[in-house]
């Protein structure tokens, strides 16, 4: 970044002063503000890396409420951003107060312009440093597949499946919950696949009717029935040389289900009215949200057919078990809904962030790319809140106070153990790994009772 492109905004209500500072960076993208209003208005037209703050700001009071107003202000819209407070001689417990908040340094006046040139040069290169930073660290946690974002441990595990299935012809059965990316990691495994440059086909077994399911995977000949003016190819021919995916599959009538089973076995079909078997050559993947097992003791999808289709079998977690790349994903679909609409949105505030931590997701990803789409749309500053996202601010989410962290992971610890040997404090220490004074003082911590968790107690 050269100086011409660095954004620096200077707010101060001194005209002589102004023209002062602005001297001092004559080479910078300059921006100036004489008051709290003009200074947010200015940060959203122009979002400068860094900002010069005069504390002194209209209304005038003693304790500076006003600058440290705006401070906050522009911490809450641009978090990123560097603030560098101006202050007297005399102001320097504000200033220090000014730092505790957030602020990233401060400069006494009069000024000495290579000092404050100094200073405002690192806060631009700190500033792009950590910029630099965060773009690695998004690129760390995208999946090791395009178009897929995986930075939680269960997604990457996935990721890993996939890359190591990929290059096999292994029919493969992706598991998971409406909503969860299915037919994307099924693309996925088809583009890391040798059949990349032949079609990904893909047919939903529970979008089509019954009695047209079978014409449209393996097509049928002319005169087959009533309305077959013509012959027709079907899916799974369509597919030759690439890959099949059959979205759910624990659909598919029974009747069908061993015409597929007797496909997957042999590898040739006969098309609906035919009498020609026809070899094909593709790769199968297959898809539910369903538990086939259940449906097999239930009598509706064949146990044959099930150990065909699950040579492979990937679990999707559903979005609310992804924790730490619940908001990451959120933040990537942000961005590119963002770009697409040509919003200048730059993230979520802190109640919207509660929300969708907070929030149970029934509809999984899908519901979340529809409610980022729609915020995009409704929201009227540069963040999206939990009222653009249609959800409600969670007050509840957890601490991750290192200290209560600790203190919870501990407690239960202990509830486990005492539960587990009946109150013993002897075997309930050993299985801790802890001795039997530490275990008492911990109770006392805790205000709990080996009593409480007796045989005595339990009956």
């Amino acid at each position: 970044m050269t100086e011409n492109d660095r954004k620096l905004l200077i707010v101060e209500d001194d005209a002589s002063l102004l023209d002062e500072y602005k001297q001092c960076f004559d080479e910078y993208g300059v921006s100036t503000a004489v008051d709290r209003d003009h200074a947010i208005a200015e940060l959203r037209r122009h979002e400068p890396a860094v900002v010069l703050l005069d504390l002194d700001l209209p209304p005038k009071s003693d304790d500076m409420e006003g600058g440290l107003a705006a401070l906050a202000d522009v911490l809450k819209l641009a978090p990123h951003t560097k603030v560098i407070v101006l202050i007297d001689n005399v102001e320097q417990e504000i200033a220090l107060e000014a730092v505790a908040q957030g602020a990233y340094n401060f400069y006494k006046k009069p000024i000495d312009p290579d000092i404050l040139r100094l200073i405002v040069n690192r806060a631009f290169a700190i500033y792009e440093l950590e910029a630099e930073n965060r773009r690695l660290q998004n690129k760390v946690n995208e999946s090791p597949l395009d178009g897929i974002v995986a930075a939680s441990e269960a997604m990457l595990a996935v990721c890993r499946m996939i890359e190591k299935v990929a290059p096999t012809d292994v029919t493969t059965l992706l598991l998971g919950e409406s909503g969860t990316g299915k037919e994307l990691l099924a693309r996925a495994v088809h583009r890391l696949s040798p059949r990349a440059d032949n079609s990904f086909v893909a047919i939903n077994c529970a979008a089509i009717p019954e009695n047209l399911l079978e014409s449209e995977l393996f097509g049928h000949e002319k005169g087959a029935f009533t309305g077959a003016h013509k012959q027709t190819v079907g899916k799974v021919e369509v597919a030759n040389g690439g890959t099949l995916f059959l979205d759910e599959i624990g659909d598919m009538p029974m009747a069908l289900q061993a015409k597929l089973l007797r496909f997957l076995q042999e590898r040739v079909i006969e098309r609906v009215g035919g009498r020609k078997e026809i070899p094909v050559d593709v790769r199968v993947v297959c898809a539910t949200n369903q538990n086939l097992e259940d449906l097999i003791r239930e009598g509706q999808f064949r146990e044959d057919l099930f150990y065909r289709v699950s040579e492979i079998t990937i679990n999707i977690p559903p979005y609310r078990d992804r924790e730490e790349g619940r908001l990451i994903l959120a933040r990537t679909l942000l961005h590119k809904y963002a770009k697409l609409q040509k919003r200048a949105i730059n993230g979520f505030t802190d109640d919207a962030v509660a929300a969708i931590e907070g929030y149970s997701w029934p509809g999984n990803v899908r519901e979340l790319e529809n409610k980022i789409k729609g915020a995009v749309i409704m929201a009227d500053g540069k963040l999206v809140t939990a009222l653009d996202l249609g959800l409600t601010a969670n007050d509840d989410v957890e601490s991750l106070n290192l200290r209560e962290v600790r203190q919870r992971a501990e407690s239960k610890a202990i509830r486990v153990a005492l539960t587990r040997c009946y109150g013993n404090i002897s075997k309930a220490s050993e299985m801790l790994g802890i001795t039997r004074p530490t275990l008492y003082d911990l109770l006392n911590k805790y205000g709990m009772s080996a009593d409480s968790y007796s045989k005595k107690a339990a009956s």
